[in-house]
């Protein structure tokens, strides 16, 4: 035995620009680019006008709310999310693209405040300021001390793993790659000579061997490797065929856990060969109270997971998720009525990978493990 268990805290989207950029002590310029709005504050007016007044401004740890405490009670050995904006004060926009993001790096204690060990840059807003844009937020989340994984000044560093020491002697390493799928153009891939994100043109066992590879390269026993993927539609809860086979093959190839992020609200999620697959976290952190239509997911509820992973093997003995809500952008607990809608409707979509969920008392989901199986195929 090598360690005791690992547990790893993951989410999906902390999208710390735009509107939420707007609440903090800093605010960057509010001058937006899309087809209806012009002006960042106007997506704080609209969260305001459904759940009431927000400070401004407010302080660094206000969008994390009740999930601080959580994790401080928790204490994950490794935390892990999926920063989804730019963190630059450039003005020069990427063209064609319908939506951009981007914070203050005066505002970083706000990232900061979550104590992140990695920040997964591979998705489809980290370079919506150019390579300029990324240039300055590697280096600011390198100056706040902030690992990242999935971008980068040339290929070679956006492709390698951002490694987290554990107690035990062991390590979390985390690889991080996007598809198009998600929304990332094919122009943001890094190159050998060109600063971009761990690009994919499709999940496909293919991209998956380039993955497992680099893994089986880095990885030594006790070490527990985690894939960051950004992949698929914002919304809905269909998983691809691709998805599900490119999932496996990451286990297969050497791979403990699939993190995949992008949808707006949770998908699905499997055991495979006893190793957890999170095909979509959903969002974490965003400014998208009052914006309406898709209210069916639910989108204000939000999942903040605690996976207990063992070093030796790689499996997750334990899959816990804290539902929360948005209000004000701030991060509440959910009432137990908003935890049973979440429990059922993902036993619903979850049914055909054989996973199924169960509430505790205190309004915490958890995952029935279920016995060894081959995993779906389709």
């Amino acid at each position: 035995m090598r360690g005791g268990p690992v547990t790893l805290f993951l989410c999906g989207d902390v999208m710390l620009g735009r509107g939420v950029d707007q609440i903090l002590p800093h605010p960057g310029d509010p001058v937006l680019r899309e087809t209806y709005i012009r002006d960042a504050r106007c997506y704080v007016e609209l969260a305001e006008a459904v759940n009431g007044a927000i400070p401004r401004p407010a302080g660094f740890s206000w969008p994390w709310g009740d999930a601080l405490r959580i994790l401080d009670e928790a204490a994950p050995d490794a935390r892990i999310v999926n920063l989804e904006t730019s963190v630059t004060r450039a003005g020069r926009f990427a063209p064609g693209k319908a939506v951009h993001y981007r914070m203050n790096p005066a505002n970083l204690p706000c990232l900061s405040a979550a104590r992140p060990d990695v920040c997964v840059l591979a998705n489809n807003h980290v370079l919506d300021f150019g390579t300029g844009g990324l240039d300055e937020t590697l280096g600011a989340l390198a100056g706040a001390r902030l690992r990242t994984a999935g971008a980068g000044r040339d290929a070679a560093e956006a492709n390698r793993p951002a490694v987290v020491p554990v107690d035990g002697g062991g390590r979390v390493l985390v690889f991080a790659c996007g598809t198009a799928s998600s929304g990332i153009p094919h122009g943001w891939a890094a190159t050998g000579v060109r600063g971009g994100v761990a690009f994919l043109a499709m999940a496909s066992h293919d991209t998956a061997a380039g993955i497992t590879s680099r893994v089986r390269q880095v990885k030594r026993p006790g070490d527990i490797a985690v894939v960051s993927v950004h992949w698929g539609a914002n919304w809905g809860y269909g998983v691809s065929r691709d998805e599900i086979g490119f999932a496996h093959a990451l286990i297969d190839g050497g791979a403990d856990l699939v993190h995949g992020h992008s949808s707006h609200h949770p998908r699905p999620m499997e055991m495979y060969r006893g190793k957890l697959i999170l095909y979509g976290c959903g969002d974490f952190v965003d400014d998208y109270e009052g914006i309406g239509g898709y209210e069916q997911y639910r989108d204000d509820l939000r999942l903040l997971y605690l996976v207990t992973v063992d070093p030796d093997t790689g499996a997750s003995t334990a899959v816990r998720m804290v539902p929360l809500q948005a209000r004000r952008m701030r991060l509440e607990h959910a009432r137990r009525a908003d935890a049973e809608w979440l429990r059922t409707e993902l036993d619903r979509v979850g049914g055909a990978f054989g996973s199924h969920l169960a509430l505790e008392p205190d309004g915490t989901l958890f995952l029935v493990m279920p016995p060894p199986r081959a995993g779906c195929s389709g």
